[in-house]
């Protein structure tokens, strides 16, 4: 059975625009479900998200901006704002798609029409309390690794990028690139110490997370010269900095939930050397797509091999696993799933 003419509504995060300008996964992950389930066909499909949001779909929106853009803003207030206008509407649509971590799941009980939730990860042990609450809801997960033992999911389904907005370069860079959060979680640090004894050029780009950790173990590295601060990027800005790069570093301190600089690095041909944390494993291919590492000394190693990577089997790896369409096919199938559980409910 062809569900394409059911009516779904993509609730994103309301703390940037969607698709964002520079940082903002979960926005840029909603963005992408959405465009794609227009591309593959779906008749109706909104998205709720700011009200500067870009989309082919429909555009719902009772937030003028997101809370981290907009200084005058109350989170929670934005929060309850938005997430309360989607449950209201409810009964309009056959499906909510919550990208919106756990508070929507405190309506699912209110409303009749099924939720399925992309759980990005735990932000804290904490609230697993309130997704373990709900288990009568739908979860997927961005990555086998990346997952709770008590919780029943439809499947894994992996974060899907807009190859479109990434280019290969005709030759590789001759720099070491770190691109995220500059947050102690992502080891920003750590890439200053394996660019430093590998005798090369690092670009930092990224919004700072954690000033502290910032001022203390990253800007002393910092030198304008062999070490240099580029700040946040967008996706013009990232494919230009991906030109640049020899390889990405994503030395991070905590497991990985997924990764989407890795994918995106892959998807321009950069070659990436990630921690053997979390879902590195099941992102990069190892050997092929890039190194897993376990130290500063096997990254720096690792550099070493880099050109043993061919830059099109990054990008081959990507376009294969975590290109838009293919998240959404996976997606498709859940959404079936579901629509075959509830028509069973009301036969």
């Amino acid at each position: 059975m062809d569900y394409r003419s059911k009516r779904i509504a993509i609730l994103s995060p309301a703390a940037w625009r969607t698709p964002p300008r520079k940082y903002g996964a979960w926005e840029t992950v909603a963005g992408n479900i959405c465009e794609g389930l227009v591309a593959r066909g779906w008749k109706d499909v909104t998205l709720f998200a700011t009200k500067d949001s870009i989309t082919r779909a429909k555009l719902h929106a009772v937030i003028d901006k997101g809370y981290e853009e907009d200084p005058e803003a109350d989170r929670k207030v934005v929060e309850i704002l938005h997430i309360s206008e989607v449950m209201e509407m409810a009964d309009q649509f056959d499906l909510i798609h919550n990208s919106f971590d756990f508070i929507p799941l405190a309506f699912s009980r209110l409303i009749k029409t099924p939720m399925i939730t992309t759980i990005h990860g735990f932000s804290s042990p904490k609230i697993l309390a309130v997704y373990r609450k709900y288990k009568d809801t739908y979860y997927v997960s961005i990555s086998d690794s990346d997952r709770d033992s008590e919780l029943p999911y439809l499947g894994t389904v992996y974060n899907g990028i807009n190859l479109d907005e990434l280019t290969v370069g005709d030759k590789r860079g001759d720099k070491l690139v770190f691109l995220g959060r500059i947050h102690p979680d992502k080891g920003t640090h750590l890439a200053c110490e394996t660019a430093k004894k590998a005798g090369m050029k690092l670009l930092i780009a990224g919004i700072v997370q954690d000033q502290e950790y910032f001022d203390t173990l990253v800007k002393p590295h910092i030198d304008g010269e062999q070490i240099k601060f580029i700040g946040a990027v967008g996706p013009v800005e990232r494919d230009a900095l991906f030109k640049e790069a020899y390889a990405v570093l994503h030395l991070n301190e905590l497991d990985e939930r997924f990764g989407l600089v890795m994918a995106e690095a892959n998807g321009a041909g950069v070659p990436v050397i990630a921690y053997d944390r979390g879902s590195c494993k099941e992102v990069i291919a190892d050997g092929k797509s890039g190194f897993i590492v376990n130290d500063v000394d096997e990254a720096v190693a690792a550099v070493k091999r880099i050109e043993t990577i061919d830059p099109q089997a990054c990008r081959k790896h990507v376009e294969d696993n975590f290109s838009i369409d293919c998240m959404v096919a996976g997606y498709e199938k859940a959404y079936e799933q579901i629509f075959k559980i509830q028509d069973a409910k009301s036969s």
